[in-house]
C-alpha cells in the first residue's frame, strides 16, 4: 500500500495557517458557547454543534493532514494527540532535520486499524451518491413531516411558532407528495407521516440511496470530514462545515416554523414560487457539495492506498 510522501511545513506558515483557522471556528463556535452558557438556544446555528457529534473544542484543533510534518512547538503540542506520531532519526535526516528534534505527522496506520470500518463506510457513502442522480422534487417536506399532526408541546423547536398553524401545516404535508430518500431525516417523522413518504429508508440501506440532490446527504459531508480527522486538513473540515451551515439555514428558512423573528424569512414552499425557489437553492448546493465530495473521496483514497469499493 503506498504511503503519502511527507513534506515538512515552515512553522511560520504552519502557524498562520492554525491562526486562520481558529478565527475562522470562532466565528461559529464563539456565539454558541455564549448561548449554551447562558441557557439561550438558537433553532438555526445551533445545530451543527448539537446533531452532529464533534464539538466547538475539538472544531478548534487544527490539523494538517495527511503527509504534512510540524516542527517546534506545534510539533511538542501534537505529540500526543491521537493518530500522530514522531518521526525517527532516519525519517528526519531524509527531511533535512537535526537529528533529535521533534517533529510529528499523521500516524496513517495507527488510525487505519482504529477507523477501518468507518474509512471503509465514508467511501462507500462518498462514491455511491455521486454515482446517482440528483433528485430535486422533495422540497424540504421532511420538516413538515416531523411536525404532521402532532401536539404543539411535543414538536421539536417547542419555543417556535408554525408558520401556518397546526392544521395549515398537516395540509401542506397531505397535499404534497413527501418522497425523503434521506434516512437520518425520516426517522424523525411522526407516527402518522411514516406511511405518507414514498420511500422506506433505514441505516441498511442508505448506502444505496443516498443521493446529491439530498439537502441532509450534502450537510453530512461535513460529518465524513471530521470523522476522517485528522487524516485531512482542517481547511477541508470547514469548507465542508460552512456549506454545512448554509444549507441549514435555507432547510429552516423553508420548514414550517416561523423564524422572521431570528433573521430567517420565510420559503414558503406551499407555493409554486416558493417551490421553484427551493430548488434554485438545492442545486447550487449540490453543485457545490459536488465538488467537495470529490476532495473527500479523493483524500480519502490516497490515506487508504486506493479508491473504496
Amino acid at each position: 500500500m503506498p504511503v503519502e510522501p511527507l513534506k515538512v511545513l515552515a512553522p511560520d506558515d504552519a502557524r498562520a495557517r492554525e491562526e486562520t483557522h481558529i478565527r475562522r471556528v470562532s466565528r461559529y463556535a464563539d456565539p454558541y458557547l455564549a448561548r449554551r452558557s447562558a441557557g439561550r438556544k438558537h433553532p438555526v446555528e445551533d445545530f451543527l454543534f448539537t446533531y452532529y457529534t464533534q464539538k466547538p473544542g475539538q472544531l478548534k484543533r487544527w490539523h494538517p493532514g495527511a503527509g504534512a510534518v510540524l516542527t517546534g512547538s506545534q510539533a511538542a503540542t501534537r505529540a500526543a494527540w491521537k493518530h500522530y506520531r514522531t518521526l525517527d532519526d532516519g525519517e528526519l535526516a531524509s527531511l533535512g532535520l537535526a537529528a533529535g528534534s521533534t517533529a510529528v505527522t499523521f500516524d496513517r496506520d495507527a488510525f487505519l486499524a482504529d477507523r477501518k470500518e468507518a474509512v471503509a463506510f465514508a467511501g462507500i457513502i462518498l462514491r455511491g451518491t455521486a454515482a446517482r442522480p440528483a433528485q430535486f422534487g422533495c422540497f424540504g417536506l421532511h420538516e413538515w413531516a416531523m411536525v404532521y399532526r402532532q401536539d404543539k408541546f411535543d414538536l421539536r423547536h417547542e419555543y417556535l411558532q408554525l408558520r401556518l398553524g397546526a392544521a395549515g401545516t398537516d395540509k401542506v404535508v397531505e397535499d404534497n407528495r413527501i418522497r425523503c430518500t434521506h434516512f437520518d431525516a425520516f426517522r424523525f417523522y411522526t407516527p402518522d407521516a411514516i406511511p405518507l413518504n414514498e420511500h422506506s429508508p433505514s441505516r441498511e440501506t442508505q448506502r444505496h440511496m443516498e443521493q446529491p440532490g439530498c439537502l441532509h446527504a450534502n450537510m453530512d459531508l461535513y460529518k465524513w470530514a471530521y470523522k476522517l480527522l485528522p487524516a485531512l486538513p482542517s481547511e477541508l473540515v470547514m469548507d465542508c462545515f460552512e456549506l454545512s451551515w448554509r444549507i441549514r439555514a435555507m432547510d429552516m428558512q423553508a420548514s414550517p416554523y416561523d423564524l422572521a423573528d431570528w433573521g430567517y424569512p420565510a420559503i414558503p414552499i406551499e407555493t409554486p414560487r416558493g417551490k421553484a425557489a427551493y430548488v434554485e437553492y438545492q442545486r447550487a448546493f449540490a453543485d457545490e457539495a459536488a465538488h467537495l465530495r470529490e476532495r473527500l473521496a479523493t483524500e480519502l483514497g490516497a490515506m487508504s492506498g486506493g479508491p473504496p469499493r
